[in-house]
């Protein structure tokens, strides 16, 4: 497995990053399970929370930390899935930046 990395720096308060957070996670649920299957996810503390999801029989496992200023992203990559790690790391940045930049509600 290979390591993948990134990290998007916020403005937001810890809170309102964790209810973004799921919510993301509760709209990616609803627009990706039928396809992929389960996408486990949990906060196995106040500011980490851990991610699984298997694609095309590919089990990917992740990390997402809070932090003051950023919210860094780590995944495993299986296999084949590192020779997409641009792209992937792409579509984590453009949907979590996004969702780290909208407006306060």
């Amino acid at each position: 497995m290979a390591p993948l990395e990134l990290r998007v720096p916020h403005s937001l308060s810890r809170e309102e990053i964790h209810r973004r957070i799921d919510a993301g996670l509760a709209r990616a649920r609803s627009e990706y399970e039928p396809q992929v299957g389960p996408i486990a996810a949990e906060w196995v503390d106040a500011d980490r929370m851990t991610v699984g999801l298997k694609v095309m029989g590919m089990q990917f496992n992740g990390q997402i930390e809070v932090l003051d200023s950023e919210v860094v992203v780590k995944v495993q990559l299986p296999g084949m899935a590192s020779m997409f790690a641009g792209q992937i790391r792409q579509g984590i940045h453009e949907r979590l930046g996004g969702l780290l930049a909208a407006p306060v509600a």
